[in-house]
C-alpha cells in the first residue's frame, strides 16, 4: 500500500502520517519510512546531530500495525494508543534512513489491540516494543471536556 491507500485505512494526514507504504504479510505487517531530515520532530532533537524520537518510532511501529486491521478503523472511528511496553531503544534512526517495520497483533478483547513490533535500519535492529490501543468513536476523543 501506498500512502494513499494507508490514508483510506488511517485518519492521520500531512506531517503525522508517518508511512511511504506498508504491506500485509501472513500475520505481520511490514512498514517503511524513509526520514528526509526536515520533519518537525528533528527540529531541535539534536541540534547538528539529529535522531528520530523515540516516541515517533513507536507511532511509526503503531500505524504500520494497524494495517492489519483494515476494515476495523472506519470514518468515525480513531485508533488510539493505550500502552506501551518493553521498549527498548538499541540504535538511532537518522536522517536518510529508511525505518522498516514489523509488527504483529497477538491479541484483541473488544475494542483493544495488542501488538508487538520490531524497527530495523539496514537489517539492524533500533528498537523493539509491546504496544497496546483501542478503536474508540471519534466523537468521545474529539469533543470538549465538561
Amino acid at each position: 500500500m501506498d500512502r494513499n491507500e494507508i490514508m483510506g485505512i488511517l485518519p492521520h494526514r500531512n506531517s503525522m502520517l508517518l508511512l511511504d507504504e506498508v504491506e500485509r504479510i501472513g500475520d505481520e505487517a511490514h512498514g517503511r519510512y524513509t526520514v528526509k531530515g526536515s520533519e518537525f520532530f528533528l527540529d531541535g532533537h539534536f541540534p547538528g546531530a539529529p535522531i528520530v524520537p523515540g516516541v515517533i518510532l513507536c507511532e511509526i511501529m503503531a500505524q504500520s500495525a494497524c494495517v492489519l486491521l483494515n476494515g476495523t478503523i472506519g470514518e468515525d472511528k480513531l485508533p488510539v494508543y493505550a500502552g506501551l511496553d518493553k521498549v527498548k531503544f538499541k540504535s538511532p534512526v537518522r536522517p536518510g534512513d529508511t525505518f522498516e517495520t514489523k509488527c504483529r497483533i497477538t491479541r484483541s478483547m473488544g475494542p483493544f489491540f495488542f501488538g508487538e513490533g520490531e524497527g530495523y535500519v539496514d537489517g539492524r535492529l533500533c528498537i523493539s516494543a509491546s504496544f497496546s490501543f483501542c478503536i474508540t468513536d471519534k466523537e468521545m476523543v474529539c469533543s470538549p471536556r465538561s
